[in-house]
């Protein structure tokens, strides 16, 4: 099975031999990097129509908790076809930068722990399981690591082009 072209470049950027260490390290690396970051850090847009931090952190949360749900529906032989679903349009209602930045964190943190929680569940034959998601038909396995690969995707985003332009 072959990786979909449009979360190849997310799954390509991990480079954890096993899933539940790379969920963990990045956990570790995002609070690291995120935790002290003053309000004009995270209400900072680099362009026009892009997002904040806190927009942008808003939607790792959402896709983690869609792509934790649609692991657990492929683990458990689950053969409906999921819905995608509009990322932007979840991003322009969230009223993410009203949010306070300390809850963000910790509802990152309880996320976190609840796939990594999850994934440990997933006995080996749970995690080959197979679904479809929109276009895309992938193992459970491979949506942990997509998960992952996003979270790698916006914390470099955030490195390059939001925090590095105001040091």
């Amino acid at each position: 099975m072959n990786t979909p072209e449009w979360f190849a470049g997310e799954i390509d950027l991990v480079h954890y031999p096993d899933l539940i260490t790379g969920l963990d390290d990045m956990q570790i690396q995002t609070l690291s990097l995120l935790q002290n970051l003053s309000e004009e850090q995270l209400l900072f847009r680099y362009a026009e129509g892009k997002w904040t931090i806190k927009e942008m952190w808003q939607h790792v949360l959402d896709v983690e908790r869609i792509l934790s749900y649609r692991a657990l529906r492929f683990a458990r032989g689950d053969k409906t076809v999921l819905p995608g679903f509009d990322h932007d349009g979840y991003a322009m209602v969230s009223q993410a930068n009203q949010r306070s930045w300390e809850g963000m964190l910790d509802e990152y943190q309880d996320i976190r722990r609840s796939t990594i929680r999850l994934f440990q569940s997933f006995t080996p034959e749970m995690a080959t399981q197979v679904g479809t998601a929109g276009r895309s038909v992938l193992t459970a396995r491979a949506v942990g690591y997509l998960v992952v690969g996003h979270n790698i995707h916006h914390l470099e985003t955030a490195k390059e082009r939001y925090l590095k332009p105001l040091t």
